[in-house]
C-alpha cells in the first residue's frame, strides 16, 4: 500500500534501514504520485535526497538490477544524539 511505502521510506530517512524502496511503474500508473513528489520538492515540501530514496521503474529487470547495484546514500534525517556527544 502507499502507506507502507511511505513509511519504509521513512524509516530511510531515519536511518532504520538502508535497502532500496521503488515502485514498478507500470502503464504509468504512479505517475500522478511521482508528479506530486517531484512538486513537493519544488515547493521545499521534501528534500531532493529523500525524494531520490523512492526509485522508480517501468520495467521488472531493471528495478531489480537497481536492488543489486543499490548502495544507500548518507541522508540520514535526524543525528543520533549518541552522535552528537
Amino acid at each position: 500500500t502507499l502507506e507502507e511505502i511511505f513509511e519504509i521510506l521513512t524509516w530511510a530517512q531515519l536511518g532504520f534501514h538502508h535497502k532500496p524502496c521503488a515502485l514498478l511503474n507500470v502503464n504509468g500508473y504512479y505517475d500522478p504520485l511521482i508528479t506530486f513528489l517531484d512538486h513537493a520538492v519544488s515547493q521545499g515540501f521534501l528534500r531532493q535526497e529523500h525524494r531520490d530514496l523512492l526509485q522508480v521503474h517501468n520495467c521488472p529487470a531493471t528495478l531489480l538490477d537497481s536492488f543489486a547495484d543499490y548502495q544507500a546514500p548518507d541522508v540520514t534525517k535526524w543525528i543520533r544524539r549518541e552522535a552528537q556527544l
